[in-house]
This record gives structure tokens, sequence and C-alpha cells, in this order.
């Protein structure tokens, strides 16, 4: 059987692959970074970042069920994100709704 403690470090490991492919940074590295700032790196995210965010964790739990190894995941999704960033970033409707 799993233990809590197990699956908590699942979790945040998983958390930190998607901060690292979105944010270039794990949470623990924002917060030495940002000792005064309450909260954690996801809290002072743009629309734009959060956006990416979720449709990164439905294409890593895709890439979990393919198997595919941790490393080959942050690899292809940072280049998700790279490419979804531009794309929002770059959209003249969507700044329009701001």
């Amino acid at each position: 059987m799993v233990s809590k403690e197990q699956i908590t470090f699942v979790y945040a490991n998983e958390a930190d692959l998607l901060n690292v492919a979105l944010f270039g940074k794990t949470a623990k590295q924002w917060r030495d970074e940002n000792p005064n700032d309450k909260g954690n790196i996801r809290d002072y995210a743009t629309l734009e970042q959060l956006v990416v965010l979720s449709n990164m964790e439905s294409i890593n739990a895709l890439l979990i069920r393919q198997g595919l190894p941790q490393g080959e995941r942050l690899v292809q999704l940072n280049n998700t994100a790279i490419t979804q960033m531009r794309s929002l970033t770059s959209n003249k409707n969507l700044k329009r709704l701001q």
C-alpha cells in the first residue's frame, strides 16, 4: 500500500515538473528567490501561464499513460509551454479581452 507521504511526494514531483517546464524553476527555487512573497509561484502566474499550465496538466497525464520517462516529458512539456505562450501572448484578440 502506498503511504500518504509517498502520494504527496509523487504529486509534488509532478507539480514541479510542470513548474520547471513552464516557469523554469521548482516551487522551492521560487520560494528561495522570493522569501517575502506569500503563496507560491502559481499564485503569481499570468492568465496566459495559467491557461498553459492547465493544458500541460492534461498533456502530462497523456504522456504518463504512454509511458514516457520524466526527462522526455519535461522536454515535450517545455516545448508545448513555449509554443502556447508565444501563441497566447501574440494573440491580439486575447489582449482585447484583458
